[in-house]
Parts: C-alpha cells; sequence; structure tokens
C-alpha cells in the first residue's frame, strides 16, 4: 500500500424509495474508478449494519489530482447527476493517510 494517499470518506442518508438505484449508482462508480483510473487505489461502499438507508463510499487515491481526475471522468457523470433525488443529505469528508 503506498505512503501517501488522498482518502475521501463520503456519507449518505438516503431516501427508502431511492436506496436501491443509488447503490446501482455507486457500485458501478466503485467498479470503474478502479478499473479505469490509475490513480484510485481503492473504492469500497460500506452499509451501515444498524440504518438501511445510511451508505459510506470510502475512496482512496494517489492524491488530490488524482480525486479531481476522478471528479472529471465519464463514468462518474451517473452518479453525480442521479443521486441527488436519491438521498436526504451527505457529508464529505478528507483525509490524508499517515505515513508515519
Amino acid at each position: 500500500m503506498p505512503a501517501s494517499a488522498y482518502v475521501v470518506i463520503a456519507e449518505f442518508r438516503l431516501k427508502p424509495e431511492g436506496r436501491d438505484r443509488f447503490l446501482a449508482l455507486a457500485r458501478d462508480d466503485a467498479r470503474l474508478s478502479v478499473r479505469d483510473e490509475p490513480g484510485c487505489q481503492g473504492f469500497e461502499l460500506l452499509l451501515s449494519e444498524e440504518d438501511p438507508n445510511l451508505a459510506v463510499l470510502h475512496e482512496v487515491y494517489d492524491n488530490r489530482a488524482a480525486f479531481e481526475a476522478h471528479l472529471q471522468a465519464p463514468h462518474y457523470a451517473p452518479f453525480r447527476d442521479g443521486t441527488p433525488a436519491l438521498i436526504e443529505g451527505k457529508t464529505v469528508r478528507f483525509f490524508g493517510r499517515d505515513a508515519g
């Protein structure tokens, strides 16, 4: 695992009626990000055991530039454009990996 990384934790509060569509869009984005983006080290969709309408994306990129490239990738557009109507809210946090 590379010492440096730019980590994105995005937490989504899902509308119950939009859950299945959100999960499909998130799975596609995750799969295609890892497959098609050289700067994407990993991308996981995490689902809460306690709350079926809470989803978290854990994304790891080489650096901020790789994350910015992700936001411009063609496969990101369906997620970006399709999820606002499916969620009640979101929180996004950015981290660096401690190389110590």
